[in-house]
């Protein structure tokens, strides 16, 4: 990851809240080519001392290459949005301001015990707010046995963690408050305009 020092966002607490926050993760590792699928992520222990789980369908191609040791890559994005250069109150360049954490991690395979725990877990995470949640006890359970052989759970050993937030870190209120009033007119960047509010304690 390119981190410059005004953007490096490592803190614990803020990588251990940003995965929790956007679980929805991009899965890459080395085979006959780099390889990478879209796939739900949560993590299992403290902001200090974590892991993470996931899985894949066996006939994925990265199922092949999904071995224990195999060192992956995991991308957590957040929101993140075009700022034009005619929003500043002089001249400047256009940028796009994000963020992101990014995990080196070392996979190893689940056991059947562990996978169904996880998936219990995945589904009830997203299940929860539902206004009639099905949990997965509650799938029948021929139809959970039945998916079990076709999909692979794995954990994820943290290796190395960078974070990083770009937003607009080092510019005046002025431009601040531009930048964010133009994100909120527009519905796809609202979330972002959030995030540079809080970042510069904007009301």
């Amino acid at each position: 990851m390119y981190q410059p020092t005004k953007y490096k966002k490592d803190d614990a607490d803020f990588i251990f809240r940003f995965i929790q926050h956007h679980p929805f993760a991009t899965f890459i590792l080395n085979g006959v080519r780099l390889l990478a699928t879209h796939i739900p992520v949560l993590t299992k222990g403290t902001a200090k001392d974590f892991r993470l789980f996931s899985h894949i369908a066996n006939h994925n191609e990265q199922f092949e290459f999904l071995k224990d040791g195999t060192e992956a890559l995991l991308i957590f994005q957040g929101a993140d949005g075009y700022v034009s250069s005619s929003w500043y109150k002089e001249k400047d360049i256009s940028t796009w301001d994000y963020s992101a954490v990014h995990l080196n991690v070392k996979l190893k395979k689940q056991s059947r015990k562990e996978l169904e725990e996880s998936l219990r877990e995945l589904v009830a995470r997203f299940e929860k707010p539902q206004k009639k949640p099905l949990y997965y006890q509650d799938i029948p359970k021929k139809m959970r046995e039945d998916h079990l052989p076709l999909i692979t759970g794995f954990w994820c050993e943290v290796e190395k963690i960078q974070g990083i937030t770009k937003l607009h870190q080092g510019y005046d209120k002025e431009d601040i408050d531009s930048i964010t009033t133009h994100l909120d007119n527009q519905p796809e960047t609202q979330e972002l305009s959030n995030h540079i509010k809080k970042e510069h304690k904007c009301t």
